[in-house]
């Protein structure tokens, strides 16, 4: 089974294989099992306390705003981050494209003095291959030691089509970066453990372990678009708020990790964009709805005081981003000025 890529969304395609689905799921059936009862203790648990956890952490101007840039997406990007003002950025690397390191890095370096994330994105190979693996990640952590302190290892690690086929896969993928930065790289933050939309059983999974490992920072790509606004509730009472508030009581409850959270991935999918949407049309939004609901999304975030960071992905996408690059043209979109707006409104 190969996992193939649409480049179109920027995102792997939908696996339709459901005998091959359902392989991967067998192979993990205790791991799954133990999911469903740890969830079942710690989820209720965290709910009726959640309220109760408070944060004194609110983020700088400067640190709360991040923005999402590829390296496939050219050298425009430089001169549109630095007209956003925007001063924190993820960068996927990865690690199938490993041979071109010295690309990723030179992008990296072109941004100037802004402050990097680089997140490591998966592969079979590197999850199956553990001591490849080690010599990628070696490779990535010394590359990147001159401009980058944060990494964020794995990337939406719930659904199978990003390659993991169960919590017990990314926490042996995560301990080997774990190990190697207490080993060679002490001075480097790791994020972890990357569940994408409010599926926090799988955070249970991996922040409540017996490993000899901490998630330094928690990153979550902490999607709320299939909702519609961030007040419109899934389960009767999680609005985006209260997803929130449950993310940092199971971040306070754990004592393998911390209690800073970066959502590192979120946006909304643009009516009218086709193959360049990331959903399906139902989920799509039309551009007043897009300025709306990324200003109410921040605005939760960040009055929350419980969220370090939102990385809004990304800069250059028809189908979500900031800025329409079709036909070889670049085009700012009214999103490109709205989020440029709230950056001028917090740091003036």
């Amino acid at each position: 089974m190969s996992f193939k890529w649409d480049s179109f969304s920027d995102q792997p395609e939908v696996i339709k294989d459901r005998d091959f689905k359902k392989a991967m799921r067998r192979r993990y059936l205790y791991d799954f099992i133990l999911m469903f009862l740890k969830s079942l203790l710690i989820l209720p648990f965290a709910t009726l306390i959640m309220k109760f956890f408070k944060s004194n952490k609110k983020p700088s101007k400067d640190e709360f705003y991040g923005l999402c840039v590829n390296l496939d997406k050219g050298d425009i990007q430089p001169s549109l981050v630095d007209e956003l003002g925007v001063k924190n950025l993820s960068i996927r690397v990865f690690l199938n494209d490993i041979d071109n390191l010295e690309s990723y890095y030179q992008f990296a370096k072109s941004f100037g003095d802004k402050n990097l994330l680089i997140c490591i994105i998966q592969d079979r190979k590197n999850i199956e291959n553990l001591q490849l693996l080690e010599k990628n990640l070696e490779l990535i952590f010394d590359k990147f030691s001159d401009i980058c302190t944060q990494f964020q290892i794995g990337n939406a690690i719930n659904r199978l089509k990003w390659e993991f086929a169960a919590p017990k896969e990314y926490m042996d993928f995560y301990g080997v970066a774990y190990k190697l930065k207490m080993n060679k790289f002490q001075n480097i933050t790791l994020l972890g453990p990357c569940v994408i939309d409010f599926e926090y059983y799988y955070n249970v999974a991996t922040m409540f372990n017996f490993k000899n490992i901490k998630f330094e920072k928690i990153a979550a790509l902490l999607y709320v678009d299939r909702r519609g606004s961030p007040n419109n509730p899934q389960y009767g009472i999680f609005d985006f708020k209260n997803k929130i508030n449950l993310l940092f009581a199971l971040a306070k409850l754990s004592f393998k990790s911390s209690d800073e959270i970066y959502i590192t991935e979120t946006n909304y999918p643009i009516s009218g964009t086709g193959r360049y949407a990331p959903t399906s049309q139902k989920e799509c939004v039309s551009i007043d709805d897009y300025l709306k609901f990324m200003r109410l999304y921040h605005k939760i975030a960040k009055e929350s005081g419980k969220i370090q960071r939102v990385y809004w992905h990304q800069l250059i996408a028809p189908g979500y981003g900031l800025v329409d690059n079709r036909d070889g043209k670049i085009v700012k979109m009214p999103q490109f000025y709205e989020y440029k707006k709230m950056i001028d409104e917090d740091t003036n």
